[in-house]
């Protein structure tokens, strides 16, 4: 079941960055994303009643790290773009993103059978060449000053995953509640520090709102995943969520897909075989 859960998260990740990328067009990151955060937030909070658990200071203590450390991965990230191109960030970014719950796990005492492993190390590979949309030759034009903030922004977001893993089973959804409250205030902080709008447009509203409720959907069965299953396996398939993104980018906006990509694409179906394959 974990494996299913992550799965899906992973697909709805993908599915509320594509809704975050088309906003984003139209409207600030900080806007989007502070919103976002708020449409997530309302999302979990009204689930509470049923799913809200038993939470000890400790979960939710973990959950605020999670959120803060998810909201610095967005700072980094959106930096990194400022400052870079996409096509050498987003590989950099996923792919330290995806080892660091690998890593995480593996140190704190998690035991993977061979074909697990071999699909985590696919997956590694998938994620690299699936948010490569101008193939790997771009990433010979990256500079240093480029690297550190997409590194840096992908240890947080690989870092978010290992702390919501911290959380127990019994706490349910409460710590994502602690995350979310984190995120928005941090998000918030910095755009006024920065001067950044946070308006949003009104034709855009629904599908902030919608790539909010998608994160956060994202977020819990990511949590109940890690919650049920192991670190190393359930963060790396949930880091496959460029794949879903790309996918809706070729459905939706018609998007061309590169060679590179389509290679990622088949070794990240490969890589989902070998880590659900018996022990």
């Amino acid at each position: 079941m974990a494996v299913v859960l992550a799965l899906a998260s992973a697909v709805v990740y993908g599915a509320a960055d594509f809704c975050g990328g088309l906003a984003a067009r139209r409207a600030t990151a900080f806007a989007v994303v502070a919103l976002a955060q708020l449409a997530g937030l309302l999302a979990v909070s009204a689930l509470l009643p049923w799913l809200g658990g038993d939470p000890t200071g400790a979960d939710l203590a973990w959950g605020a790290a999670a959120g803060l450390a998810g909201a610095t991965g967005l700072v980094l990230f959106y930096r990194a773009l400022a400052e870079g191109v996409m096509s050498v960030v987003a590989p950099v970014t996923a792919v330290s993103a995806a080892a660091l719950p690998v890593l995480g796990g593996l140190l704190l005492g998690e035991r993977i059978g061979p074909w697990a492993v071999a699909g985590i190390a696919l997956a590694l590979v998938a994620v690299v060449l699936v948010a490569a949309e101008d193939g790997l030759g771009s990433l010979r034009t990256a500079r240093p000053a480029t690297l550190l903030p997409a590194l840096a922004s992908g240890v947080a977001f690989g870092l978010f995953f290992v702390l919501l893993d911290r959380t127990r089973e019994a706490a349910e959804l409460s710590p994502l509640v602690a995350a979310r409250v984190v995120a928005l205030l941090a998000v918030v902080l910095v755009a006024r520090l920065a001067s950044r709008s946070l308006s949003v447009p009104r034709g855009v509203l629904p599908v902030v709102v919608l790539g909010g409720i998608g994160d956060m959907t994202a977020n819990a069965l990511f949590l109940l995943a890690a919650q049920q299953g192991q670190l190393a396996i359930t963060g790396i398939l949930a880091s496959l969520y460029p794949v879903s993104t790309v996918v809706l980018a070729q459905v939706v906006l018609r998007e061309r897909l590169v060679a590179t990509q389509a290679a990622g694409l088949a070794a990240a179906g490969a890589a989902v075989v070998l880590i659900a394959l018996p022990a």
